[in-house]
């Protein structure tokens, strides 16, 4: 705790970027994000929620199992029940923590909890007191921390630290704080809690207003030595702090930050990949560090100046995040051991059986594409190796269509290892598709969103597809990618009905946390 330069990166991309809707992920999913993240360097992993769910202990027990270098936490409730299951679920882990939480604003207090301030004081100390018997690693965060009263805040927090918490966390959570605002209450925080000095004091912030990493930036100047964070600011609403534009801040402003982390800044990008791939959730091109667009110049005066010096118009280099600028020179030719070894230097770490699945899915597109890029291998690795547990799965497509005939779709897919298959007319021909694949799966599902980009340039390129389905309340995120942009829209729906379909097995979390 006395390195005060060294900022703590606690990563929740497992737990509130999971509450994005339509991303919830399944355990293998979880568990291939947990060990990329430790690859990158956070500190700390919020792996779930144990209490929300079966699906969800299981998850976070099989991430505690698993991880060496990461402390594993388990978000618990300020009750018994909570902080028993959440301890169950890491006690095994080489570093756990039990991160418990109550609401401290007089809103929360009274409408949510209809509590008085006094009981959940003494509920928030006997929690963290509960909580250190089972382990040394306890957080306690005050749910809507920013709209609490800060003597309050301030009392909560020496009570909870006195009980045991090593770390204290002040959310923002519904996103409302304006950054001068916010560094001036956690240095209000700091300068009023009597022994913060034997805490870490942490942020969480939301991005309803668009200021996350501004606010978290400001309470990293003004004290906060934990920033909790998740990749490509995923979360509920309008998202949580983007791990991403905090690290690089940090890492490219010393003058202004003397603070650094512990993050491998070149696992960047292939993470934020991966986690848009399993999650669905595409990543807008001008987004930050991350966008196809961040390092992109279309300007004459600007490609000038870029060429002449790249420093001229980027204040960092693609590679400093982990953006290839060589393309994978990989073909019909090429063997085995050249996709698996660079598969590992785009950071996958996959099994035999694995590499063998999607050797043989690289082949079929080497037959197809002259020049197959990094972006073609992870559509790759996501169709064979990260889908979810498959209730349906594509045996064959055969479409119709043109403006002299009336688009029809003749499809055959597995159900639970059944083989159906069946015809129908549509306006298009990927309406025809979707109605014969409905008509099939026997589901109800409403189409939100559909969605189609080029994964790489050239007219031979992977097409990618990505829809959003509801169905009975429930919101899920379907994703597929083939050279044909049909197949890969049936894909995209299937992947969808079959995330659907896990949902319903594993409710999403209703309520709101932190």
């Amino acid at each position: 705790m006395n390195d005060h330069r060294r900022i703590i990166v606690f990563d929740t991309t497992l737990r509130d970027g999971e509450q994005s809707p339509g991303a919830s992920m399944n355990q293998a999913e979880k568990l291939r994000v947990a060990t990329q993240l430790e690859t990158l360097g956070v500190d700390v992993i919020e792996a779930g929620f144990p209490a929300a769910s079966p699906g969800d202990y299981e998850a976070v027990k099989a991430i505690a199992d698993t991880l060496k270098k990461c402390q594993v936490a388990a978000l618990c409730r300020a009750a018994k029940n909570d902080i028993l299951r959440g301890w169950d679920a890491i006690k095994n882990a080489a570093h756990p923590r039990i991160h418990t939480f109550i609401a401290t604003s007089e809103l929360h207090m009274k409408y949510k909890l209809q509590m008085e301030p006094a009981d959940v004081l003494k509920q928030a100390v006997e929690s963290v007191r509960l909580a250190k018997t089972l382990t040394d690693n306890v957080e306690f965060s005050a749910e809507d921390g920013s709209r609490s009263d800060p003597d309050f805040l301030c009392t909560v927090f020496e009570s909870v630290i006195e009980a045991g918490a090593t770390t204290i966390n002040l959310p923002d959570t519904v996103g409302y704080a304006i950054p001068e605002e916010f560094g001036n209450l956690v240095k209000y925080v700091m300068e009023n809690t009597s022994n913060i000095d034997q805490a870490i004091l942490s942020v969480h912030c939301h991005n309803d207003l668009g200021l996350a990493t501004a606010n978290t930036l400001a309470a990293v100047k003004n004290g906060a030595r934990q920033v909790e964070v998740t990749v490509n600011g995923i979360g509920e609403r309008a998202g949580n702090t983007s791990m991403e534009e905090v690290v690089m801040t940090l890492n490219t402003r010393p003058n202004f930050f003397p603070q650094t982390t512990g993050i491998d800044t070149t696992k960047i990008y292939p993470l934020s990949r991966l986690v848009s791939m399993i999650t669905g959730i595409l990543v807008q091109p001008n987004r930050a560090i991350v966008g196809a667009n961040a390092f992109a110049h279309e300007a004459g005066i600007h490609q000038d100046g870029v060429l002449k010096n790249p420093m001229t118009y980027e204040i960092m280099k693609p590679e400093t995040v982990g953006i290839s600028t060589n393309s994978l020179v990989l073909g019909k030719h090429s063997g085995r051991h050249a996709l698996k070894a660079h598969i590992q230097e785009m950071g996958y770490e996959l099994s035999e059986d694995e590499v063998n699945l999607v050797f043989k899915k690289f082949k079929t597109l080497a037959d197809k594409k002259k020049r197959i890029q990094d972006e073609d291998i992870e559509a790759l690795i996501n169709e064979g190796v990260l889908r979810s547990s498959e209730v349906f799965t594509l045996e064959y497509i055969h479409v119709l269509s043109g403006n002299t005939v009336f688009p029809t779709a003749s499809v055959q897919l597995m159900i639970n290892g059944r083989p159906v298959q069946g015809s129908l007319e549509g306006t298009g021909p990927i309406d025809a598709v979707y109605n014969v694949i409905s008509k099939l799966t026997d589901t109800k599902s409403e189409l939100l969103r559909f969605t189609i980009s080029a994964l790489t340039e050239g007219t031979d390129a992977q097409g990618e597809v990505t829809v959003r389905l509801k169905e009975d309340g429930i919101v899920a995120l379907g994703k597929g990618s083939d050279s044909d942009i049909i197949t890969a829209s049936a894909l995209a729906y299937i992947n969808g009905l079959n995330r659907l379909e896990y949902l319903k097995a594993h409710p999403p979390k209703e309520e709101r946390l932190v």
